[in-house]
């Protein structure tokens, strides 16, 4: 277990492996005042902790979460909830989405249930998806005539292309599980009740990886989806000198050639 507590947050450790969970099941995860903010604080923790390597995002109960709490509202004049919430988004969840798409470290979202509003900007965020066959991701917002927030917008666009991401949006379908797979919007779809094991089994065999070449590896991607392709391919090889030198690659070619798993430690 985990040194770090918090009031709507757990953390478990499995050796390299960290299980964050938003623990608001009564309110289906929804992100409170309370839930925002400690979501800051223990993603910087978890990403700065050089003992993990591949951290999993989950909801405690039957969702992954349903999105902001709209009972979580701002007193007083109606006139501030729009800068307020504008204030909101940059200046509490922002930090944690981009915490997590930004980390050396893999994320994994291990969703069940419902991944709502800024709840799928939180899973879209993560490297790698696995998803109960029950599971759903929603785009909440026209219901209520808002748009999607939290990166949501980029996320859609980049993994289904402008016409399929709009029909999403404005459309306010349910992706289950199936559909997100087909779509790319998940890696894989397990039973009802298997997932904090598969996602824990897969998180585990992926922090025997490379760190270095994990960490470059979610750059290239990032940066490729930018540039163009001559830049691309410099960008690539200034990356593949850093790994190559590393103690890793010699670590990794030397275990190959011993026919024995190699040992990586991230130099």
């Amino acid at each position: 277990m985990s040194d770090l507590t918090y009031d709507t947050l757990l953390i478990e450790k499995h050796g390299p492996v960290a299980r964050l969970v938003m623990n608001r099941p009564e309110k289906l995860n929804t992100f409170s005042t309370a839930l925002r903010q400690e979501m800051m604080s223990a993603v910087n923790a978890l990403n700065a902790d050089p003992q993990l390597r591949v951290i999993i995002l989950a909801g405690a109960g039957r969702a992954f979460s349903a999105g902001a709490d709209l009972e979580d509202g701002f007193a007083g004049d109606a006139s501030q909830v729009g800068p307020m919430t504008e204030h909101l988004l940059k200046s509490e969840y922002k930090p944690s989405i981009l915490g997590i798409t930004e980390s050396q470290k893999l994320w994994i979202a291990e969703v069940s249930g419902p991944a709502a509003g800024i709840g799928s900007a939180y899973m879209m965020a993560c490297d790698l998806v696995v998803m109960t066959k029950g599971a759903y991701l929603y785009q909440a917002f026209a219901a209520i005539g808002l748009i999607p927030d939290g990166g949501a917008t980029w996320q859609l666009l980049r993994a289904l292309g402008r016409k399929r991401a709009l029909e999403v949006i404005i459309g306010g379908e349910r992706l289950y599980a199936e559909r997100c797979l087909e779509l790319g919007l998940c890696n894989r779809v397990v039973e009802e009740g298997e997932e904090t094991q598969a996602t824990l089994e897969w998180a585990a065999d992926l922090a025997k990886k490379a760190p270095l070449a994990v960490q470059f590896s979610k750059k290239a991607l990032s940066m490729a989806a930018e540039m163009n392709f001559a830049e691309m391919i410099s960008q690539e090889a200034a990356m593949q000198s850093i790994c190559i030198s590393s103690e890793d690659s010699t670590e990794g070619v030397t275990a190959f050639f011993e026919k024995r798993p190699p040992v990586f430690k991230g130099r």
